[in-house]
């Protein structure tokens, strides 16, 4: 849409009316939890907006106006650029194996320049569209139980593959599980999944042996039982459960926690932001920020059924899988129920690479809601 487009008074009608159709509360509960992340790094940093605060609301200003603008985007226009970004996902984690910057023992990045970013989160977004477009349109039949379920295992493996072998154990988990709720939301037979889980409990101990990284493996071991190494693998989730435990009820006040204040507690900003707000807060503070995250699912959830598109219904719930994700994986690993993975919790803590990710899924998410009486089909069809 150019500017002079907008100058015409029925563009700009139309406009207001799609920005009066976005979820204005959904964006509320966004604003408070990024909120919430923003007063506890301006806490851990010794009532300072540097290094971190300062930078999160910065972030989250962005991310939220990128947000609106693609909640403006037809329906359409996502469905057509489905298979395109997941291929481009696909070609760039491709290239991050022969030309990817290789950065505390990992190969994840790719520059270009100055700017330098990982392709891996290109996928997280991409494997929700293509996955969904593939499965518009699809007969409850084939969707259940067919051969044609290797090219869904397929299109969720490659990336999987690729981004495992980098290694990044974190978002690949992430991925997997996506690919495999927007398969199940689609109506995978009962037998198949049950077939699934027996065969992922069989492969995960030689998985864990054999095909693990010694650092991975590790983490698990440390999972299993951080007080064998208590001032080294275990260090972490150790401090993190007394940082979890010694919050109470209501916590030791505002920037008064001793374990993030006095740097007990590592990755106190990104990862283990969630120990920090229960020691400072307590059970109250920590019950308060879930209720925050449990709203935001149940209102995208609510926008995935709302839509008349199988696409679109299928899009908005992947998204809001890979969010639930995220809050349940670092929420069981700062409560020492999962191995550390390097999953943050989204919104909470500091980091711009997955704020951005969240916010172009939320985009998604919206876009499905202000178009969500749009035809979708294979064809070009009309865009409105």
């Amino acid at each position: 849409m150019t500017v002079s487009a907008l100058t015409r008074p029925g563009e700009r009608d139309r406009l207001v009316v799609k920005f009066s159709e976005v979820d204005w509360i959904f964006v509320l509960v966004l604003c408070l939890i990024a909120g919430a992340g923003a007063l506890m790094l301006f806490s851990i940093a010794g009532s300072s907006w540097d290094p971190w605060a300062a930078q999160h609301v910065g972030r989250f200003a962005f991310c939220l106006v990128l947000m609106l603008a693609l909640a403006m985007i037809d329906i359409r226009v996502w469905f057509a650029l489905a298979y395109p970004i997941y291929g481009v996902g696909v070609l760039l984690l491709i290239a991050v194996e022969a030309v990817g910057d290789v950065r505390l023992g990992a190969q994840r990045w790719l520059s270009i320049g100055s700017f330098s970013f990982q392709p891996s989160e290109v996928m997280k977004l991409g494997i929700v569209l293509a996955l969904a477009r593939l499965y518009h349109g699809v007969s409850a039949e084939r969707a259940r139980l067919s051969w044609w379920l290797l090219i869904p295992a397929l299109m969720i493996a490659v990336p999987v593959g690729l981004v495992a072998h980098q290694p990044d154990l974190g978002t690949a988990m992430l991925i997997l599980l996506t690919g495999v709720a927007i398969v199940v939301m689609a109506g995978l037979s009962w037998k198949i999944i049950g077939a699934g889980v027996a065969a992922f409990l069989a492969v995960v101990p030689p998985f864990v042996l054999f095909v693990m990284h010694d650092y991975q493996r590790q983490r698990v071991l440390t999972f299993l039982d951080p007080e064998s190494d208590p001032s080294g693998s275990g260090y972490h989730i150790l401090q993190s459960m007394i940082a979890l435990g010694s919050g109470g009820l209501l916590g030791k006040g505002y920037g008064l926690g001793s374990q993030s204040q006095l740097n007990f507690l590592p990755e106190k900003q990104t990862d283990f932001i969630f120990a920090t707000l229960a020691e400072e807060f307590g059970f109250v503070g920590c019950i308060s920020i879930l209720i925050l995250y449990a709203a935001a699912i149940f209102m995208a959830l609510r926008t995935s059924y709302l839509s008349h598109s199988h696409f679109g219904r299928l899009a908005a719930a992947g998204v809001t899988a890979t969010f639930t994700l995220y809050v349940l994986i670092n929420g069981a690993m700062v409560m020492g129920l999962a191995p550390v993975v390097g999953v943050p919790m989204p919104m909470l803590s500091y980091g711009g690479t997955v704020m951005l990710t969240v916010m172009i899924g939320f985009g998604l998410v919206q876009s499905v809601r202000v178009h969500r009486y749009a035809e979708v089909t294979s064809g070009k069809g009309s865009f409105v």
